[in-house]
């Protein structure tokens, strides 16, 4: 007989990509989940159980069959039928990363129903393909922060875990799509402008690697490369630096292309950061967020298949 069980399941961690001026290079991976239990199955379904998917596609449209189906194809290899039951806490269209994860949770799925056996680098570099950058697909699949380029054909990336730190994320209500944030980014800065941008992501660097929280604060509200530009697109970034400094805030960002802002607040203040900052935010949702060191986990069910 087979067990009603699924096959395996695959969680997946949320990211923020940029930190500021780490534009498509820096990821971190963040306490929010997408998790996909696996089922056998005589067709390709997708059966949506969190209010946050209400909406994406049942079929092999949904992005989690979408990415599976191409790398499948890409190693020469059929898909096999199967059902996905798909829990979420990632808001669509915030900046944490949500499409990120469904790329990577649909690599895993091919990896294991092909038997592919891939290495992280070759998920590295397929997800970087599929996603076009590597900072929220690399946190994903390797959890903790990544420092990394991408140069449209292989990846390459440095993880760190980061334990001293925790985040306050302010999710507004209406969405911001993230081609519409990149339309109103420049076509070309000028060296000089680039010069210093690029100084400053290296500074955000040092100051990450060697935990200097605050230093790391003061990078990220010199960023260059895209926030002077997206800052008019969200009100709350804009309320946000007009507070008054705060000790236990060391920066804030915009969360990838945003609508979402994450606080970087030391380790053990988040809850009462969030109580202070939805009194500034009373239409958003203001909740504290752990970095999570760890990237995609697979957990097999090991009584899915019984005979007898």
């Amino acid at each position: 007989m087979t067990a009603n069980g699924p096959m395996f399941t695959v969680q997946v961690p949320a990211s923020t990509a940029n930190l500021g001026p780490g534009f498509d290079s820096i990821g971190l991976a963040v306490s929010k989940y997408l998790i996909v239990d696996v089922y056998e199955d005589t067709g390709w379904r997708c059966v949506a159980k969190s209010p946050e998917l209400e909406g994406t596609p049942t079929d092999e449209s949904n992005l989690l069959f979408q990415t599976a189906l191409e790398v499948a194809y890409e190693y020469k290899k059929t898909l096999p039928y199967c059902r996905l039951e798909v829990e979420s806490d990632i808001p669509l269209t915030r900046g944490l990363g949500s499409s990120a994860s469904a790329i990577i949770a649909g690599i895993e799925i091919a990896n294991i129903l092909c038997d592919l056996q891939l290495s992280m680098q070759e998920k590295l570099d397929i997800a970087s393909v599929m996603e076009g950058h590597i900072d929220n697909v690399g946190a994903s699949l390797y959890g903790g922060l990544v420092i990394g380029t991408y140069d449209g054909q292989s990846a390459a990336l440095v993880q760190q875990s980061i334990t001293d730190m925790e985040l306050v994320a302010i999710i507004p209500s209406y969405e911001l799509k993230t081609s519409d944030a990149r339309n109103v980014l420049p076509s070309q800065l000028s060296y000089a402008e680039a010069i210093q941008g690029s100084g400053v992501s290296n500074l955000l660097v040092a100051a990450l690697l060697k935990e200097d929280w605050k230093l790391a604060g003061e990078a990220m509200k010199r960023d260059l490369f895209h926030e002077p530009y997206r800052t008019p697109l969200v009100a709350e970034l804009q309320v946000l630096k007009t507070l008054p400094s705060h000790s236990d805030i060391y920066g804030y960002a915009l969360s990838g292309a945003g609508p979402t802002v994450l606080c970087f607040v030391r380790k053990g203040a988040g809850e009462l950061i969030s109580k202070e900052l939805k009194e500034h935010f009373p239409s958003c949702a203001v909740e504290g967020l752990q970095i999570v060191n760890e990237g995609v986990q697979v957990v097999f069910n090991t009584v899915t298949h019984l005979k007898g």
